[in-house]
């Protein structure tokens, strides 16, 4: 949530200036946060529809604004009350991927704007988790903006929902365990705002051929455009060389293409590598 008044470093906002450390991945849960007071955390609690000991959400923050992390931090990470366990915190998109695919979240509060390419960039390279059938990760937008073209990026990118930094305490904690039953979740006013967007002439294009594929497909034609070998592809993605052959033989059936060459100008010509 950069504000344009606002300096920002290669690695951070202005409050990861003031405090080195933080530009550093956090992979310990509570390690930048502070004591939550009793009834604060016990209206967080009582979001979660019962007893937070029944079930557990592991949440990754990713704002570049340390300040605001820690906020968060306080506010839903008291484990025992809240249920939510805060395993890492990033503050760009490099030390996103990185937290991320270490940790492996159920769920990632994600804001929109950040250093390195913003939150659908951080989508797009843990494209893999959130379509891994057995340990998905699922994100949730969390942002002061909502702009047509925020909403409609991270939700095209495969977030989960999107609400905005006015939300209650209680209200973040029951949306992380709505995303992480895979529903979609949006602030009240976006509800509708998200079919407008959708339905305006100002909306970004829609690629019907690239829509056709699925988010893996989509993934393993980036790698084949960007000259990855099967083997290499299968080893990124934690699959086998089958599977990606597979893969492969529907994206050039989708697209109608002969073959890798074919694909690599398509993808290239839309600039997806």
């Amino acid at each position: 949530m950069s504000d344009a008044s606002e300096p920002v470093g290669p690695r951070g906002g202005s409050d990861d200036a003031a405090e080195p450390s933080a530009a550093e991945p956090t992979t310990s849960a509570g390690a930048t946060g502070s004591a939550q007071p009793a009834d604060a955390a016990g209206a967080a609690g009582a979001a979660v529809g019962g007893d937070p000991e029944s079930r557990r959400a592991r949440v990754v923050l990713v704002d570049d604004h340390r300040m605001f992390r820690t906020g968060v931090q306080a506010e839903i990470g008291r484990t025992p009350v809240t249920g939510v366990e805060v395993v890492g915190e990033a503050a760009d998109v490099d030390q996103a991927v990185t937290v991320i695919t270490t940790t492996r979240p159920e769920v990632v509060l994600l804001d929109v704007h950040l250093p390195g390419g913003g939150g659908v960039e951080v989508l797009r390279r843990c494209a893999p988790l959130m379509s891994d059938a057995e340990r998905p990760v699922r994100f949730l937008a969390l942002s002061v903006s909502d702009a047509a073209e925020d909403v409609i990026g991270v939700i095209r990118g495969g977030a989960r929902g999107y609400v905005t930094k006015t939300i209650t305490g209680t209200d973040l904690v029951d949306s992380i365990f709505r995303v992480q039953d895979g529903d979609a979740v949006f602030s009240p006013r976006l509800a509708g705002f998200v079919l407008d967007a959708f339905a305006s002439t100002d909306a970004p294009p829609v690629d019907e051929d690239l829509d056709r594929l699925t988010q893996r497909e989509r993934e393993v034609l980036r790698l084949i455009a960007r000259g990855y070998a099967y083997k290499e592809i299968a080893k990124q993605l934690f699959i086998s060389v089958k599977t990606v052959e597979s893969h492969v033989s529907a994206v050039l059936r989708k697209l109608q293409l002969s073959n890798r060459h074919e694909l690599t100008r398509w993808a290239t010509a839309r600039r997806l590598v």
